[in-house]
């Protein structure tokens, strides 16, 4: 990616129309399309969701099985090799959020609903009907808690972390929009911007609104479920299409109180509640049995993941594997634009391994570890205490199994409502993310748009919620989230090639730069020791960094980029309006430019006895920093000579001639 190529997309931005109209309309028509034929003929829509449905699953469970298998071994191999130091924006930012705080947010966008509407229902399941073998016995118990880690553990989470790595690199690194056409920019370079590039969002755009649709079609059946239950609320199509329009106004209300406001808050608080309900089931259940199950489970699940990943029944044709795994893989990839655009837009500073075994690692364990608890909990109240009637609850209507397996506890009232709770905030922030991530992939990845163009992406997120649950139920909610993703499931494969290729490229130039070390403390060419103790020493005023940087700094680059034009290069000087950058631009053709910026910096002075008088009245001091087209080089120019300056600039182009030599 050449540095003309990023100054044209970044250049264009600002000034382009806040609405990526093509995108915008297309998608809105054929959702309006799909949303309204479903209304207007719901028994035709439910029988060709229905073929839609068998067909992908006899003819491409093999493609989903592999798309799959490629995006775990990826997200892996990025975090594992050379490449997982690269940060997530220019070499010197830091993390937006806390640990926590980021945990909270891409766990309650990634699994909220549905960790809640089959954490007890998909254990008992397969517990009662394994896809082979006898159910309800020890080995189908064993069997069923494998599958279902299988169906929650690393692979839903590595197909977010990819596509999330992948958005957050180029929008943050390169200067390119946070959309999915982005990911293709190293494949088809400026034609992201034609009609490729459109093709591309259009079709996150409705994976994106089909897969939450999903979700939130799955948690209001289990809130109206829960109230049924508690308060004998009609369990009705009526009941729930008000539950979706009042869930939907709730997180209409989120997405005005906006990112930091609305859903960092609500993730947060229902983190809160998820722990609490979670270790108040592990401390009134059998405790140690259910920490020995986590250890086993989890040692089953990792001795027979290749086999599980790979094994599509073919031997033993079940239509097990259509209703369950490549019903997940289909539900997880047309997740993966909104979660993965929602966690990149959340990640900026960290780096590509701490992202991606962030993202993998530390969800998984939790979820697994809820399974656990949730799943052996009810497998044991099953095969144990014999328990069949909640078995045969479940079986009869899966959404009624939480508040069936919280009977057996203390306080079940209060326990089913912290559940309902817990639910319609899942849905909440669910929609609320989606109609952000909506919102940016349809303006080109900005967020700072209309409030009523989200509040537009919302009304279809819910309208589609609604549709697709009258047209046929979870059928069709789960045909919508499997038939999506077939296009979008493309689009990935293709992005990874783009990202492995762009990280070569990135990680070439960061070896160059390293070729030579320059000296952090001032006067790096200087052979007086006193002269480099008093740079050293020096705490000098943003007034005083900003001079320097207008005078010897400036002169310094417009010397260079005079020398340089003499030799027949297009080399250019700019500095900024407010006069705290100056940077030096080397032009190349179609090969990567070279910048040599110096930036003004603030920072905290790190010793009372060091203050001087100048900076003593708000104990700050300023640096001039290097930043190159990877960010912050960490060391400070100030106090240099313009010798000293120009033999620094003269290290780091050279070191850029030789990268452009090595990638040849």
């Amino acid at each position: 990616m050449t540095n003309a190529d990023r100054k044209a997309l970044s250049s264009s931005s600002p000034n382009a129309a806040p609405m990526n109209k093509p995108v915008f309309y297309i998608s809105a028509c054929v959702l309006i399309f799909v949303i309204g034929g479903s209304a207007i003929v719901p028994d035709v829509a439910n029988q060709l969701f229905g073929d839609i449905q068998a067909g992908i699953i006899a003819n491409g469970s093999w493609y989903y099985v592999l798309v799959v298998a490629v995006i775990l071994v990826s997200a892996c191999g990025i975090a594992l090799t050379r490449f997982g130091d690269i940060k997530l924006g220019p070499d010197h930012s830091e993390p937006d959020y806390s640990l926590l705080s980021w945990f909270a947010m891409l766990f309650a966008a990634g699994m909220g609903i549905g960790l809640m509407f089959f954490s007890v229902a998909e254990p008992v399941m397969h517990f009662m009907s394994p896809p082979l073998g006898e159910g309800g016995t020890v080995d189908a118990a064993r069997e069923a808690m494998t599958l279902t880690f299988f169906h929650w553990g690393l692979h839903a989470w590595a197909i977010y972390a990819i596509v999330a790595v992948i958005l957050a690199y180029f929008s943050f690194r390169h200067g390119l929009p946070l959309t999915l056409r982005s990911a293709l920019y190293p494949l088809i370079g400026q034609r992201i911007y034609g009609p490729i590039g459109t093709a591309v969002d259009v079709f996150a755009i409705i994976s994106t609104t089909f897969g939450v649709a999903t979700s939130l079609g799955l948690g209001v059946e289990q809130i109206n479920t829960g109230l049924n239950y508690l308060f004998d609320v009609p369990k009705s199509s009526a009941v729930q299409v008000g539950l979706i329009v009042v869930t939907t106004g709730l997180a209409t209300i989120s997405v005005v109180l906006g990112l930091d406001a609305g859903i960092k808050r609500l993730s947060e608080v229902n983190m809160v509640l998820a722990v609490a309900l979670l270790v108040g089931i592990l401390l009134l259940g059998p405790t140690v049995f259910l920490l020995q199950m986590f250890m086993q489970n989890t040692g089953l699940y990792l001795t027979d993941l290749v086999g599980k990943t790979f094994n599509l029944y073919a031997y033993q044709p079940t239509d097990w594997l259509g209703g369950w795994t490549i019903f997940y893989w289909g539900w997880w990839i047309s997740w993966a634009p909104f979660v993965g655009l929602f966690i990149a837009r959340i990640s900026r500073g960290r780096t590509l391994r701490e992202f991606v075994f962030g993202a993998l690692v530390g969800p998984t364990l939790f979820t697994l570890f809820w399974m656990t608890v949730f799943g052996n909990s009810a497998i044991e109240l099953i095969f144990s205490q014999g328990h069949a009637q909640l078995a045969e609850a479940v079986q009869m209507d899966t959404s009624i199994a939480l508040f069936k397996f919280l009977d057996y506890f203390p306080l079940p009232d209060l326990l089913s409502l912290v559940a309902i709770v817990m639910v319609i905030v899942f849905f909440v922030t669910s929609a609320d993310s989606g109609a952000m991530v909506l919102n940016m992939l349809s303006s080109d990845g900005r967020d700072d748009t209309p409030m009523l163009r989200r509040v537009f992406w919302m009304a279809m997120i819910g309208l589609s919620a609604m549709v697709l649950s009258l047209a046929g139920g979870l059928s069709a909610l789960q045909t919508a989230a499997i038939a999506s993703a077939l296009p979008f499931s493309m689009a990935i494969l293709a992005a990874i090639w783009g990202f492995v290729r762009a990280l070569s490229v990135d990680h070439a130039k960061r070896q160059t730069l390293l070729l030579t070390t320059v000296a952090p403390t001032g006067g790096a060419h200087s052979t007086d020791w006193k002269e480099r103790l008093d740079n050293l020493l020096l705490y000098p005023t943003e007034n005083a960094v900003k001079i320097f940087i207008n005078h010897e700094a400036r002169l310094a680059l417009e010397m260079f980029a005079q020398e340089l034009c003499q030799r027949g290069l297009d080399a250019r000087v700019e500095v900024s309006a407010d006069g705290q950058q100056v940077a030096l631009a080397v032009l190349h053709g179609d090969e990567t430019h070279f910048q040599y910026q110096v930036h003004c910096g603030a920072y905290a002075l790190p010793d009372d006895a060091l203050v001087t008088a100048g900076a003593s009245q708000n104990r700050r001091y300023y640096r001039a920093e290097v930043h190159l087209n990877e960010g912050g080089q960490g060391y400070d120019l100030m106090g240099w000579t313009k010798e000293q300056l120009l033999h620094d600039l003269l290290e780091q182009y050279e070191k850029h001639l030789h990268f452009l030599h090595v990638q040849r």
